[in-house]
C-alpha cells in the first residue's frame, strides 16, 4: 500500500556550490514550487531526488530532494543584528540564569548609562532575570553573564545552529548537513 504524499511535505535542501547549507538555521530550504523552477531556470543542479514525482499532461518528475546552487554565493562574513541572531548567538538561553524560557534581551551597560543596542552590549535574558537587573549595572546587582557580548560570524551562527535541527531532516539530507563538523575521537 502506498501513502499518498502532498508534495508540500516535501522540500528540498539547498546547498550552496561547494555542498555546503546556504544556513543550517533556520536551514535553506526551498519549497518544490521553487525547487523545480530553479532547475528549468538551469540555475541549480539536482543532487538527489525523492520517490515522489509530479506530472504534467506531457512529462513527469522526481521531486528533487537535494539542490546545489551552480554559482557560489558568497556567505556575508557578519550576520544581521537582529533579535533572532542574538538569541541564536546566546543559545536561546538566558544568559544570567540558563533559562529558555520567556526570552527577551537585555542592554547589560543600560541605556541610561549610555549603554547601546550592539552586539558587544546586548544579552539573551529571561523577562524575570531581566526585571530583577531593570536598569541598573550587573556589579550593582550581582547579576554577571554566562558569556560576554560579542559579534558573531556567520560561521559562529551556523555551529550554533547545528545544536538547534529542525523538525523535519530528510534521510537524502544527512550527508550535506554535518559533513565539516570536527569528528570526535
Amino acid at each position: 500500500m502506498t501513502i499518498a504524499v502532498k508534495p508540500e511535505a516535501l522540500p528540498a535542501l539547498v546547498l550552496n556550490a561547494d555542498f555546503r547549507p546556504l544556513s543550517y538555521y533556520p536551514l535553506s530550504i526551498w519549497s518544490w514550487q521553487e525547487a523545480i523552477k530553479a532547475v528549468f531556470l538551469d540555475r541549480v543542479n539536482i543532487v538527489a531526488e525523492y520517490e515522489h514525482a509530479v506530472h504534467s499532461p506531457s512529462s513527469s518528475m522526481k521531486l528533487p530532494s537535494v539542490i546545489s546552487l551552480k554559482d557560489y554565493v558568497k556567505p556575508a562574513l557578519y550576520p544581521a543584528f537582529t533579535r533572532f541572531n542574538v538569541f541564536l548567538r546566546d543559545e536561546f538561553q538566558c544568559q544570567y540564569c540558563g533559562s529558555p524560557n520567556d526570552l527577551t534581551f537585555d542592554h547589560l551597560i543600560p541605556r541610561r548609562f549610555g549603554g547601546q543596542t550592539t552586539w558587544q552590549n546586548i544579552i539573551t535574558a529571561c523577562s524575570p532575570c531581566n526585571l530583577r537587573k531593570g536598569g541598573r549595572m550587573p556589579s550593582k546587582t550581582d547579576m554577571h553573564p554566562r558569556t560576554m557580548p560579542y559579534q558573531p560570524t556567520v560561521h559562529n551562527l551556523h555551529n550554533n545552529g547545528r545544536k538547534f535541527p529542525p523538525n523535519y531532516l530528510h534521510e537524502s539530507w544527512m550527508d550535506y548537513l554535518y559533513w565539516d563538523v570536527e569528528l570526535e575521537p
